[in-house]
């Protein structure tokens, strides 16, 4: 499984073709987390957007939070959220990718490339 960090889906939904070819050639299943749902949900701009945006996410496998995913993203930010300034919504990712045994595409990896046992691509 990959799971796409939420600046990926965007760049696909401005219709960047280099972020496209890129998913085009990974290996299935794709996912997003509930997070990054959210995300993308909340910068819609009108409710027209978010139908359209609806319409995109279900085209990916959504991970839920559970309670391993919230205990392991609590681990992180008492770890790293005042040394390297990870915030609540990257910690909730990047457990989920953990959590999951998910290779973890994003385009920001300074964000990521603390956290132990995270897969990047």
């Amino acid at each position: 499984m990959i799971l796409l960090d939420t600046n990926v889906l965007i760049e696909i939904l401005k219709n960047n073709q280099d972020s496209i070819q890129q998913i085009l050639l990974l290996k299935p299943p794709l996912a997003i987390s509930s997070i990054t749902a959210m995300e993308l949900i909340y910068g819609a701009r009108n409710k027209s957007e978010v139908l359209k945006l609806e319409k995109f996410i279900e085209k990916f496998d959504i991970i839920h939070l559970d309670e391993q995913i919230s205990a392991l993203a609590y681990q992180f930010i008492t770890e790293f959220s005042k040394s390297h300034n990870l915030d609540i919504p990257d910690a909730l990712i990047a457990a989920a990718a953990i959590q999951n045994r998910a290779q973890f595409l994003t385009y920001n990896k300074k964000i990521f490339r603390f956290i132990p046992a995270i897969k990047l691509i």
